[in-house]
């Protein structure tokens, strides 16, 4: 399985790269979407093989992430959030961003990731976060995924995503 991360969002391109949606790249046509979950599925599915076939210890697949994971968090938590059901926001060719949703970006220590709550001007991405963000917690928990939620510049929220302890 390849799984690349340039924060594109497309469905896939001609060699069959899957990109994993940050949040940071381009609305997907409404005419993908069914294509789009066949294939976040199916990148799902194939880390929790890399999960399977990796873990040291025995257990539950889904329960900590793999070094692959570890590796590239950014992928990983945008990964799992886009199989969760959380919509990523996206942005336009001059990166103005177009659609309300979550942004994963690295975070400031190694491993770790931020996922915050944006959207376009006026949209009210802010008033959103607290319940948006929320919803985020779970779905990063039943995949291994600590998340805290913190207060930033502006008063602007965002959670603080580590590995779990397994």
């Amino acid at each position: 399985m390849t799984v690349r991360g340039t924060g594109e969002g497309s469905a896939g391109d001609a060699g069959g790269v899957f990109e994993v949606a940050t949040g940071d790249g381009p609305p997907l046509p409404p005419a993908d979407a069914e294509q789009r979950s066949r294939e976040v599925r199916r990148a799902l599915d194939g880390l929790l093989q890399i999960r399977r076939l990796t873990r040291s210890r025995s257990g539950d697949p889904e329960g900590a992430p793999a070094d692959w994971e570890l590796r590239r968090p950014v992928r990983a938590v945008a990964l799992a959030l886009e199989a969760g059901g959380i919509t990523p926001s996206s942005v336009d060719g001059a990166g103005e961003r177009r659609s309300t949703g979550y942004r994963v970006r690295a975070g400031e220590r190694p491993g770790t990731a931020v996922v915050e709550w944006l959207g376009p001007p006026g949209a009210g991405a802010a008033r959103e976060e607290p319940e948006a963000l929320g919803a985020c917690v779970p779905v990063l928990a039943r995949l291994g995924w600590d998340a805290l939620l913190y207060k930033g510049p502006r008063g602007r929220r965002f959670l603080e995503v580590e590995p779990g302890e397994a």
